[in-house]
């Protein structure tokens, strides 16, 4: 009988014990990735067409962000889909026809691997289009068209970038840099996809309140460095701002200077749940941009083209930089102005070889470029370069010198070659490229540090430039990106705008709640 019993009870034990198996694994949220980025001058005769882009598609796209490695833990929370990300280098408008084919293989992609629960939408906000005001506004609204309103859009953005009512009803989570130079992009962007993610998996969603207040200040970049103040301050406020209870993020865009379109102008966007919270914090942070816009000067000394090869000519400082800044390329310079570079060479200084060590970087020159490389290091080379794309200031410039470098297969560039002409290194590439870090230099056997003279297409130096220089000044050179804004034929932008109008009436700076991206 106890048998029995005991027989029994362990079958039941058995019939009712818990299961101690492996709980279903939680499925994960689907997020696309896309985005195509570009700082394009309304200003510059130059066209930008579609290989500048460099796109990249499905998994390649992981590459362009450190944090979303294979191991690293926001990629593992998620089931990305990466559609399509380009990026060039600023430049003029955009082809419309290269703007179509990168949006609709963008559009095809995630056609291909929907639904989706978000997705992150990487943007410059400067891009121009041949024929079409907005196109990231445009772009966004037909990215909602084949993904549907319900998906949360988060959006990052450079603060040079342009937000327009579209642009800003269209995304869910809005972001920008905070630093100018931009040393935070790479963490700008991981806060876009964080902040994303936290919203699909806390179950909140869409914020409920996104205040936007544009204000009418149109200013260069290197008037609103984040070194130098009152960027400095303002900007410094933004991030204490975004971790405030009731609020998921704060941002403010300086907007792009040389473009003409209605969008054009600063920027102030607050997201997040509590309408007190997100209403109170924008309108404080544009009345702070407002109240110190008379306040915002050069990140550096200026002075016309004579004004500073005479000061660095005299100084004894070395490397002495100057940013032959009208042309800058990493503006939306054609690049390609010779202006600057037949200003150099007329110096009587440079003529010999025993004058002032001087480095010019850079001008571009295809065919001037088959010649020195004909010619061989050691070699000599006689040929025109430049003036391609912009001869508005100058035509090709005629250089005539000994080869003392060359160098092939940079992204940009595709071939480099220095050119010695008296006491002039000139830089001069296939295609054009930005001269932002040392090793642009040393691959070409050139070393800045001993220069005694550095002149670049840029605007404010970048941090590796920055540090190497003992002394620097922004030379206010002519082109498609000129500092001189009043110089500029605008035409469209929304007037009064300061500095343009500078007796304006105060604007109203009350913060507008924008609609969400659900609402028709």
């Amino acid at each position: 009988m106890k048998t029995t019993l005991l027989l029994v009870f362990s079958l039941c034990l058995i019939a009712f014990r818990p299961t101690f198996s492996q709980p279903p694994k939680k499925t994960l949220p689907r997020i696309a990735i896309a985005g195509l980025g570009i700082e394009s001058s309304t200003f510059s005769p130059a066209l930008t067409t579609e290989e500048a882009f460099h796109a990249r598609y499905g998994d390649d796209v992981f590459t362009s962000y450190p944090f979303m490695a294979a191991d690293s833990g926001l990629r593992a929370r998620a089931t990305w889909l990466p559609a399509l990300v380009g990026k060039s280098l600023p430049g003029g408008a955009v082809t419309r026809e290269a703007y179509e084919s990168l949006v609709k293989q963008t559009l095809d992609l995630l056609k291909k691997n929907g639904p989706y629960n978000g997705l992150f939408f990487d943007i410059h906000g400067a891009m121009s289009v041949v024929g079409l005001d907005d196109p990231e506004g445009d772009f966004i609204v037909r990215i909602r068209e084949v993904i549907g309103k319900k998906t949360i859009i988060s959006t990052s953005m450079d603060l040079h970038g342009n937000v327009s009512w579209r642009l800003a009803q269209n995304t869910d989570l809005i972001t920008c840099y905070r630093m100018a130079p931009h040393e935070d992009a790479m963490q700008t962007k991981k806060r876009a996809v964080s902040n994303l993610l936290s919203r699909i998996e806390s179950g909140k969603g869409k914020p409920a309140f996104k205040a936007y207040i544009p204000i009418p200040v149109l200013l260069p970049g290197e008037k609103t460095s984040t070194r130098i103040e009152p960027a400095k301050t303002i900007y410094a406020a933004v991030a204490p701002a975004s971790v405030q209870k009731g609020i998921i993020d704060a941002a403010m865009w300086v907007g792009y200077a040389w473009a003409d379109e209605p969008r054009n102008h600063a920027v102030v966007m607050v997201t997040g749940d509590d309408k007190q919270a997100v209403t109170s914090t924008a309108e404080k942070l544009a009345g702070s941009f407002w109240k110190v816009r008379k306040d915002f000067a050069f990140v550096a000394p200026t002075g016309d083209l004579k004004q500073s090869l005479d000061q660095a000519i005299a100084s004894d400082k070395h490397p002495y930089f100057i940013s032959d800044s009208g042309d800058n390329p990493t503006a939306g310079g054609a690049g390609d102005v010779t202006w600057t570079l037949t200003e150099i060479l007329k110096r009587p200084e440079f003529k010999s070889e025993n004058g002032p060590s001087l480095i010019y970087a850079s001008i571009p020159g295809p065919e001037f470029v088959e010649k020195a490389v004909a010619a061989g290091v050691g070699g000599k080379v006689d040929g025109l370069a430049g003036a391609k794309v912009d001869a508005r200031f100058a035509p090709p410039i005629r250089l005539a010198g000994t080869v003392t470098a060359i160098q092939h297969g940079d992204r940009n560039a595709e071939t480099e070659v220095v050119v010695k002409v008296g006491s002039v290194s000139v830089i001069v590439t296939k295609k054009r490229k930005p001269y932002h870090r040392e090793g642009d230099f040393t691959r070409l056997n050139l070393n800045p540090r001993k220069s005694d003279i550095v002149v670049v297409k840029i605007g404010y130096l970048e941090p590796e430039l920055y540090n190497m220089r003992a002394d620097w000044i922004l030379s206010l050179t002519p082109g498609g990106v000129d500092q001189n804004l009043e110089r500029l034929d605008y035409k469209r932008i929304k007037r009064p705008m300061f500095p343009l109008d500078k007796d304006m009436k105060e604007p109203d700076l009350k913060a507008q709640l924008v609609p969400s991206s659900e609402s028709k």
